[in-house]
């Protein structure tokens, strides 16, 4: 492994420390420790993960999937980037059926699932009441996706389920002083557009059950996606 991937690794790493960590919103902490005492009765016995979820992936990802939320149930119980619910069982067969994933079930921390090129987030690392953070709380965790984009040094790809994970990437876009204003930048799903140093962002829905069930996203809708970011990033 190069010098410079070892140092993304070892950032990343120490990055999701901090982030495990963090204390920055009272109120999404008391509500994720509230899920994870009172629990879903399916998961009655189970341990919760109940803390900020770290990012996920590969430190040379050219590839990066940037959502919403942890989901109560999902990750807040098992502590990885869509696992353990509707949006992730949704995701990760797309995800291995392009080659992204090492296999399309994840179910656990420890189920030897890997990602291959790529890396995954999200704007908010603590689940939020209705899935819907507050301003305060996007700009709590705002610093969290910045210091990650830089680390991944190979990026060539950002793939952003829904529009507050959009809105969050521009946001941090404009933040960074890679873009001026994001004004002409509308969220559709297929939406494409260039960034500066070689870096394209992708739209897509985000994986909802709301979505899926109601095939707003289809599989295939979704697949599209993940080949056009293989193609952008030139992955065989």
């Amino acid at each position: 492994m190069s010098p410079a991937i070892l140092g993304a690794e070892s950032a990343l790493a120490e990055l999701n420390a901090r982030i495990i960590a963090c204390e920055r919103c009272s109120r999404l902490r008391e509500y994720c420790l509230e899920i994870a005492a009172t629990k879903r009765r399916a998961y009655a016995g189970q341990d919760y993960w109940g803390r900020p979820v770290p990012s996920f992936g590969d430190p040379e990802a050219r590839v990066l999937i940037v959502g919403l939320a942890p989901g109560a149930h999902g990750s807040n119980r098992t502590g990885r980037p869509f696992t353990g619910d509707g949006s992730g069982n949704f995701l990760y067969p797309v995800l291995h059926r392009t080659g992204f994933a090492s296999q399309p079930n994840a179910r656990g921390r420890n189920d030897g699932l890997r990602l291959i090129d790529m890396h995954i987030t999200a704007v908010v690392r603590c689940a939020p009441p209705g899935n819907k953070p507050l301003p305060s709380e996007l700009a709590n965790c705002a610093p969290y996706l910045d210091e990650e984009i830089a680390a991944l040094e190979n990026l060539r790809v950002i793939v952003c389920l829904g529009k507050i994970a959009f809105d969050g990437v521009l946001q941090h876009l404009v933040r960074t002083g890679r873009l001026a204003r994001r004004s002409e930048m509308i969220f559709g799903h297929g939406a494409e557009y260039a960034l500066p140093h070689s870096v394209t962002l992708l739209a897509s829905y985000h994986p909802s059950l709301q979505n899926t069930n109601t095939g707003k996203l289809t599989e295939e809708m979704f697949v599209k996606i993940f080949e056009r970011a293989k193609e952008i990033a030139k992955l065989k």
